[in-house]
């Protein structure tokens, strides 16, 4: 079985964000990097499903140069070989056209089964993997807690609202979108880290993939969140400020 997984670097979460003048984009010399936190579940499980089933796990990733790291850092995990579709200005595609440059690099491989994170740490659109099964026009579902390959056949349990799940059946191939705490993602060995300086990354201009440039949004420009602190005193009977109280938690707040 060969497995594609989407993998994105992003800014760590720790790091400290400092907007470009043109509050376009972050200064990104000025900070670290990490792989996508829930991309590293997607990761994790394609592993698994190869150390069951056999065959290779390959890499997707767009980004800049730096990218190359967190390539680096799927396939010291486990991950078979990668391809880096460069693109030094992706902070400014939306999710359609990311998942436009994903598409066409994904059919130079035609996996059996495409897995993604649930959504990116930086933009958080969730969307990416959606989108992408539309575009390669393959089944999909979202959400996915747990895996299992019979016979061609996939069965999959889905986390829903309220503490519900759902099992479905999906044929091969099929895009996934892999929940967050499906799995423990491990580290990479020195073993493993040695032995990814001899794996493939090809790499991809995103520009030679001959996908649309046309952005179906576009980000005018980011902000910081000005912090505020307000205090308000509530007077009357202990039903009265109890009555108030739940009121401005369920329609002020909205916490409720």
């Amino acid at each position: 079985m060969k497995i594609g997984v989407c993998v994105k670097q992003v800014p760590a979460r720790d790091a400290p964000l400092i907007l470009r003048e043109d509050a376009a984009w972050i200064r990104e010399a000025e900070i670290s990097y990490e792989m996508n936190d829930p991309d590293s579940y997607a990761l994790e499980e394609a592993l698994r499903l190869k150390e069951a089933h056999g065959g290779e796990v390959v890499v997707f990733s767009l980004g800049p140069e730096r990218a190359t790291q967190t390539i680096k850092e799927a396939l010291a995990k486990g991950a078979d070989r990668a391809v880096h579709i460069l693109d030094p200005e992706f902070y400014r595609l939306d999710p359609l056209a990311t998942a436009r440059a994903l598409a066409a690099a994904v059919r130079t491989e035609s996996p059996d089964l495409v897995l993604t994170g649930l959504q990116s740490d930086d933009h958080g659109f969730g969307q990416t993997g959606v989108l992408l099964a539309g575009l390669l026009g393959l089944p999909h579902a979202t959400l996915i807690v747990q895996i299992d390959v019979q016979d061609g056949q996939l069965r999959l349990k889905r986390e829903l609202e309220a503490g519900w799940f759902q099992w479905l059946e999906l044929p091969l191939p099929a895009v996934l979108t892999i929940q967050s705490g499906i799995n423990r993602p491990r580290y990479a060995t020195l073993k493993g880290i040695m032995a990814a300086r001899k794996k493939e990354i090809r790499t991809i201009p995103r520009a030679e993939l001959g996908v649309p440039d046309t952005l179906t949004q576009k980000t005018e420009r980011l902000y910081v969140p000005q912090k505020t602190k307000q205090t308000q005193f509530l007077t009357g009977t202990p039903e009265e400020i109890a009555r108030e109280l739940l009121r401005r938690l369920r329609y002020e707040a909205r916490v409720l």
